[in-house]
């Protein structure tokens, strides 16, 4: 095993117990599997996705290690089989089996939990396509670390150092996913509109690569002022943070090197250390003047927040030596640390800054000014400097400041293509709705709804959608915020009546 894997995660054990409580027959999942009868039905189902090409080798030999635990069919490799396509058959046939009468088919739906391996760009995807099932009670997801940040995990108490792999571990962590708790975070909706570039690198359906997530509507609304040939839209979904400057820059820099030299990548260790020289060698430490990307966030963009649901847009002071801005959602960036620190309810001129909780309807805004600001975070109650606390936030991108800048979304970073002509580029943020966690102990992540927490100074918006500029265009979106084009419950199944 790798020197830096763990056995197990959380504060103690839990009695995993016979394998069959997790197992799912053949019939459940397969359509055209012969029908068994079975005894009892298992108190703690879990169809298991893992990204192979995660964690070095360590993705594979997990595979197997769950493949001999567990039925092969409910065991799936990322790399073969996208997750909408599993959970579109498995739900459709879940459907028909209770129309049928099946009881088991019942239970199994009602107490399912999914198991997601793989980097944050790999769980985020899971958790798009959960929400893009829309289900009265979608099945809630537990992560395994097997990325370079870790950060959702981490956030929900499974750790963020890769596990083992060998049959043992897999055993433990079952036990901790039986007796795992349920939990509410928010989703965040993203909007990117953008003009196509007449030429270069960065067009913006390709070779432009966007996270998961993020999918191409190619058309505005005809009541948008941007509604002209030419422009390209983009919408998707975020559950961990968006964050763009000096930081998404250097996660390009290393996403890019590894794509390039994998055989190099082979370990949680040596990543870590490649993403610092990364850093290093683009200016995070020092303001680079090759760079014209690494320009301050003031410079680059004109950003406006939303404090509450329905408000108005209102313009936000920035720094002119903030270089990095973050919008977070879980208490988690960059491998464990937590830029928005975690202060009492406090008020500085016409701001109200609480702790952090990822079901309250608000993102936190914080702001770097390079690698020596954000090592503050590694000091006992450190944090980077507090912006806001909003409802929704706006970057809008004018000519003039750079051809270019970066963003990332969940670990996924992207090269951004900004305006050259009188166009004009936005990004926008908005409260969408809720997804559900499993959360181990002890668990980073907080609750509004947490008798231990707080009182606090704001109403929850959890339950409130967002409101956009357009339902056709939304509408004919399908909401997709992480499945693929290929996702679509069949004519014959009515998805409401999977309740």
């Amino acid at each position: 095993m790798e020197g830096e894997t763990e056995i197990a995660v959380g504060s103690c054990s839990k009695p995993c117990g016979p394998l069959e409580e997790y197992f799912i027959p053949d019939y459940i999942l397969k359509p055209d599997a012969e029908q068994v009868l079975v005894d009892h039905a298992p108190p703690c189902p879990v169809v298991v996705f893992i990204n192979s090409k995660s964690g070095g080798q360590l993705g594979s030999s997990l595979i197997k290690s769950y493949r001999e635990l567990l039925n092969n069919a409910q065991v799936f490799d990322l790399s073969e089989e996208a997750p909408d396509k599993v959970l579109h058959r498995l739900y459709a046939n879940l459907e028909r089996l209770k129309i049928e009468g099946d009881i088991l088919a019942v239970q199994i739906w009602r107490t399912l939990r999914l198991i997601v391996a793989g980097g944050d760009g790999t769980a985020s995807w899971l958790l798009g396509v959960v929400s893009d099932l829309k289900l009265p009670h979608p099945p809630p997801i537990a992560t395994v670390p097997l990325g370079t940040g870790n950060n959702l995990p981490f956030s929900f108490g499974w750790g963020k150092k890769n596990p083992c792999t060998d049959p043992e571990a897999v055993k433990s962590f079952l036990g901790l996913v039986k007796h795992a708790r349920e939990m509410k975070i928010d989703s965040w909706h993203i909007l990117l509109r953008m003009r196509a570039p007449k030429e270069g690198p960065c067009d913006p359906i390709a070779p432009l690569e966007l996270p998961h997530s993020l999918h191409a509507f190619h058309r505005v609304s005809s009541s948008d002022s941007l509604n002209m040939e030419g422009y390209h839209t983009f919408r998707g979904g975020f559950w961990n943070y968006f964050s763009m400057g000096m930081d998404a820059e250097v996660s390009y820099g290393f996403h890019s090197e590894r794509k390039r030299n994998p055989e190099k990548f082979k370990n949680q260790m040596t990543n870590q250390g490649t993403y610092a020289k990364v850093g290093l060698k683009q200016g995070w430490f020092c303001a680079s003047l090759s760079h014209p990307s690494s320009k301050n966030i003031a410079h680059l963009a004109k950003v406006k927040i939303m404090k509450r649901a329905g408000g108005h847009w209102e313009e936000l002071h920035i720094h002119h030596s903030i270089r990095s801005i973050v919008c977070l959602n879980l208490p988690s960036f960059s491998g464990g640390l937590n830029p928005w620190g975690t202060p009492g309810t406090w008020r500085t001129a016409d701001r109200v800054f609480t702790p952090p909780y990822v079901d309250d309807g608000l993102i936190e805004v914080v702001g770097f000014r390079d690698a020596w600001h954000g090592l503050v975070l590694l000091a006992p109650n450190g944090h980077g400097t507090r912006l806001a606390q909003a409802h929704g936030i706006r970057f809008e991108f004018h000519k003039g400041a750079a051809d270019h800048t970066f963003m990332r979304v969940d670990g996924e970073p992207w090269k951004q293509p900004l305006p050259t002509d009188d166009d004009t580029v936005i990004v926008e943020i908005s409260h969408l709705g809720q997804v559900t966690m499993l959360a181990n102990e002890p668990c980073r992540s907080k609750s509004v709804n947490d008798p231990s927490s707080p009182s606090q100074a704001h109403d929850s918006h959890g339950d409130e959608e967002i409101k956009i500029e357009d339902e056709d265009e939304w509408e004919d979106g399908k909401r997709k915020f992480g499945a693929a084009d290929t996702f679509k419950i069949p004519d014959e199944i009515d998805i409401a009546h999977l309740s």
